[in-house]
């Protein structure tokens, strides 16, 4: 391959525009052909920052790598708020089910350093503390303390 680029793009809605715009321009794809197929390709995290990964040939030709978007946006989207909380151990933007942590840490497997689900969603736990959401009603900054008390094993161990 003559190169790769990496970015971070609105899913479903990339632009020849800045980021891509200016990093494809030097290169000799067609910078319309790949947002199109990023476009589509991403179609499914739409309004979520997607990262992708565009590497192309000196003949024009490309492939795309779509990664998972940051565990943040997922839990953004899966709880339905557009920003976390400025403080977040005492004001709290949103609640989670554990169902809904145990979806984002399953759509996050990839990218995490867990080799279980339940561990996975620990993981999710300690973004969800940070972004100001509380789980099942609690503050997800006591969530693995439940999760290693077994509070949930019928859901993250199923």
């Amino acid at each position: 391959m003559a190169g790769t680029i990496e970015a971070l793009v609105p899913g479903g809605q990339a632009t020849p525009g800045p980021p891509l715009g200016p990093e494809l321009g030097p290169t000799p794809v067609d910078v319309q052909d790949v947002v199109s197929q990023i476009n589509e390709e991403t179609a499914a995290f739409d309004g979520m920052e997607v990262p992708v990964t565009i590497e192309y040939d000196d003949d024009g030709s490309f492939t795309i790598e779509v990664g998972v978007p940051p565990t943040a946006e997922l839990i953004k989207d899966e709880a339905g708020f557009e920003t976390g909380s400025g403080e977040p151990q005492t004001d709290f933007v949103a609640d989670m089910s554990i169902e809904q942590v145990k979806k984002v840490a399953e759509q996050k497997s990839t990218d995490l350093l867990s080799y279980d689900v339940k561990n996975a969603a620990k993981e999710v736990g300690g973004t969800c503390a940070s972004l100001g959401v509380t789980i099942e009603g609690e503050d997800a900054r006591t969530f693995d303390d439940r999760v290693d008390a077994g509070d949930y094993d019928d859901v993250l161990e199923a």
